[in-house]
């Protein structure tokens, strides 16, 4: 790896990713994209990883793609252009499907403009929280491209309504931090410069909690998005038999009756 995407550790059991393209306001190029897929596989097998901040640094968060240049991704030696372009666009875009499949929860501290692919990066978290810098914006469209880009077409009207997203879309226009909290598009704005700090607190009180509970309820939320009802109910009581190990039931019973944190394994 290289060094645009820096990890450490806040606390044992939860895991900060950052984006690390400061003078280029973190925009993406094969570097950074090839990174972030292998730090978050690697994080992904972690087990001592319970929960995972993302964010950028410097005063952005993503800013979207390097226009100057993203560079050629593996194995596209050769190919012709119009491959080559394919290539680019699932490089990119696996990586939004790869935050969903991560089975820890990610947790976006959106600390500046994420635009393009930041926005996707964003979207594609399982939690949001802004600072009052924090800028957001579909912005495909600049480069004549459809803004039906990197699963946004999927996610945000998912999130803010279809109505909304239809706006966000067609504008291009730039949503801030208090009007994303209004439309639900992030969870809270924090105080300036304190939003890695909160989304840090969040995910330690994630990472206290049951590990497979954790992990299935992520699981079973994004699922749920493609079910009707029925279907999601019956996956619901599966999932509750898959998670009720009597160990970790006792656990949990005794910690509440001795008022005193749970020690969830994993």
């Amino acid at each position: 790896m290289t060094d645009t995407v820096l990890v450490s550790r806040p606390s044992e059991k939860v895991a900060l990713v950052t984006l690390n393209r400061p003078d280029q306001l973190n925009a993406v190029n094969v570097e950074l994209v090839g990174d972030l897929h292998a730090t978050f596989d690697e994080l992904a097998v972690d087990r001592s990883c319970r929960a995972i901040v993302l964010t950028g640094a410097g005063r952005a968060f993503c800013a979207g793609l390097d226009l100057t240049g993203f560079g050629e991704p593996p194995h596209s030696e050769g190919l012709s252009e119009r491959r080559t372009g394919m290539a680019v666009q699932t490089w990119l875009s696996r990586m939004i499907l790869k935050l969903r499949d991560t089975p820890q929860p990610v947790i976006a501290a959106v600390n500046g403009p994420a635009a393009g692919m930041g926005l996707a990066l964003s979207l594609a978290s399982d939690l949001r929280y802004a600072d009052p810098s924090a800028v957001f914006r579909a912005a495909f469209m600049n480069m004549g491209l459809s803004n039906c880009d990197m699963s946004t077409s999927w996610l945000l009207p998912r999130l803010v309504g279809a109505s909304k997203a239809h706006e966000m879309m067609l504008t291009m226009r730039k949503v801030g931090a208090e009007e994303a909290e209004r439309i639900g598009l992030v969870a809270s704005v924090s105080d300036a410069g304190g939003v890695v700090e909160h989304a840090v607190d969040v995910a330690e009180q994630i990472a206290a909690l049951s590990p497979w509970g954790v992990r299935l309820t992520k699981q079973g939320m994004w699922s749920s998005l493609e079910m009707p009802q029925r279907a999601a109910v019956e996956y619901e009581d599966r999932q509750q038999i898959m998670a009720s190990d009597p160990d970790v039931v006792r656990e949990a019973i005794g910690a509440f009756l001795a008022k005193r944190p749970a020690d969830f394994p994993d």
